[in-house]
C-alpha cells in the first residue's frame, strides 16, 4: 500500500469533498468541511474523505466515506474510518447499503432494528422505504451502531 496520509480538511478541500460525495451518490446533506478528514496521496492529491456528522437528536454519524475510484482497494477507506473512530468516541451510527454491512462490522458496527435506532435514523429509514432510495438490486438501507 502506498504511503497515504490523513489530515483535517481545509477550506480549499470543500468543493472537492462535495464533488466526491455527489459522484459517489451518497447523502449530500451536511457537508461541512470543518468536520471532514481527508486521505492524501504521496503526491499531495486528496483521494478520500469522511466525517462525523452530528444530528439534532444528539446522535453522531460516521458519514460521507468516499475514495476516488482509481484509488479504491488500497485500504484508504479503512485509514479514514480508523482515524475517525480514534477521534470520536462511541456511540457512533452509520447508514449504508446493505451489501456494505460486513465491511463495517470489521470496525465494531452492528446492524440495528428500527426500535434500537435514534429518531434521526428511524426517520431516514422510513423515508428510504417510501421513496425506494436504495431499492436497487435487492439492496436495502442498513443502520448500524458502534458502542
Amino acid at each position: 500500500m502506498a504511503d497515504y496520509s490523513i489530515r483535517p480538511a481545509l477550506s480549499e478541500d470543500s468543493v472537492l469533498i462535495q464533488s466526491m460525495v455527489r459522484s459517489a451518490r451518497i447523502n449530500p446533506t451536511g457537508l461541512d468541511w470543518h468536520r471532514f478528514i481527508v486521505a492524501v496521496s504521496p503526491d499531495g492529491r486528496v483521494v478520500g474523505c469522511g466525517q462525523i456528522k452530528p444530528h439534532s437528536d444528539g446522535s453522531r454519524e460516521l458519514a460521507s466515506i468516499v475514495v476516488e475510484p482509481d484509488f479504491r482497494g488500497q485500504g484508504i477507506a479503512r485509514l479514514v474510518i480508523e482515524q475517525l473512530l480514534i477521534m470520536n468516541p462511541p456511540p457512533l451510527y452509520l447508514m449504508c447499503r446493505s451489501r456494505l454491512g460486513d465491511f463495517y462490522t470489521r470496525f465494531g458496527f452492528r446492524p440495528l432494528t428500527i426500535e434500537e435506532m435514534p429518531v434521526y435514523f428511524r426517520r431516514m429509514t422510513r423515508l428510504a422505504k417510501v421513496f425506494s432510495i436504495i431499492a436497487r438490486d435487492g439492496e436495502s438501507l442498513l443502520v448500524m451502531k458502534c458502542d
